[in-house]
């Protein structure tokens, strides 16, 4: 069935549940498997070219590192709320493939790629993947505070060099090479509602932070995010951490390991993660967060200008590369 980038009021919407998993393709894998392991990934499986990586939470992969010819984004993968939203999917999006069963990846399940319409770049929906029950559990910290301490005495935070390990997947986000028609077709076809609108001195939009709208459930205050530019590129994918001391620990480490940061650490202003960006061999972009905000249908779209300053209260200066 032909879909515009404009979306179309004949469609409904795909209802989505969360955000599952990114692709990448590596040129040079070798390179690439040591990374993902200081950045706080657990390798699972390796199978053909792939190679999965899960985190600390119930998701059976957060991501999967596959060799290929070039360095490119291999795509995100959503949780389709039921199997009738899959083959709706696989029948109405654009240059969608059938469903198709995820047999080679850890938890199975089944899936739709499609073609996003306006840059042409793969985005995957699934459904029934078999979420795992190793779950590891990390200790939440008690912190004594001026006048209130909740650590008893005689007790003392110490801690060990290493990696942070990775919970989830949070967010990721492209430059689009136009915001508009981007934005009206992921928010007509899908329950993507914008947390954030940001836009230039003439008042066009040209950047948006979007959450799942699940009603009155919680939901990260974004899992999706683009702005516009001249040439389509990812920008960065994101994940969660345990908590500030995991968070700058894992900094510590992979700065110790020789690895090139982008930017941090530091606190946003949107979605108020602190934040710590890092180079991986291939040049793509990843990011650990901790205390990100939560929002639900409650919560009124913010809209603003589109300056520096609006993308972090503390931390180094923002690198003049970072939106390019």
């Amino acid at each position: 069935m032909a879909q515009s980038a404009s979306g179309d009021a004949q469609y409904r919407k795909i209802n989505l549940v969360r955000v599952a998993h990114v692709y990448y393709v590596h040129k040079d894998i070798e390179k690439a498997r040591p990374f993902l392991e200081d950045f706080g990934f657990q390798e699972i499986k390796r199978v053909g070219k792939d190679t999965y990586y899960r985190g600390t939470g119930p998701e059976p992969f957060v991501y999967c590192a596959r060799k290929g010819e070039e360095n490119e984004f291999g795509g995100a993968a959503f949780v389709v709320e039921s199997k009738e939203d899959l083959e709706y999917a696989s029948k109405t999006l654009p240059e969608a493939s059938g469903v198709y069963e995820l047999s080679d990846a850890p938890g199975g399940g089944l899936c739709v790629t499609f073609k996003d319409p306006v840059d042409e770049y793969p985005f995957h929906l699934v459904y029934g993947q078999e979420q795992t029950s190793d779950v590891t559990v990390l200790p939440q910290l008690k912190f004594n505070y001026p006048t209130d301490k909740h650590r008893p005495g005689n007790t003392f935070q110490r801690f060990e060099k290493g990696p942070a390990p990775v919970h989830k997947l949070g967010h990721f986000g492209h430059c689009v090479t136009s915001f508009e028609k981007s934005f009206n077709f992921y928010t007509t076809r899908f329950n993507f509602v914008p947390s954030e609108l940001v836009h230039d001195k003439d008042g066009t939009n040209v950047m948006t932070f979007l959450h799942l709208d699940r009603g009155s459930e919680l939901v990260d205050h974004h899992c999706f995010f683009f702005f516009e530019g001249p040439k389509f590129h990812v920008h960065h994918s994101s994940f969660e951490t345990h908590d500030f001391d995991t968070h700058v620990l894992g900094h510590d480490w992979l700065r110790f390991k020789g690895y090139e940061s982008l930017w941090g650490v530091g606190r946003h202003i949107m979605g108020s993660q602190i934040f710590d960006y890092w180079y991986d061999p291939s040049r793509f972009v990843l990011e650990h967060y901790v205390d990100g905000d939560l929002v639900n249908d409650t919560y009124e779209t913010q809209k603003s200008l589109a300056s520096p300053d609006n993308l972090h209260v503390w931390g180094p200066d923002l690198p003049a590369t970072f939106l390019q």
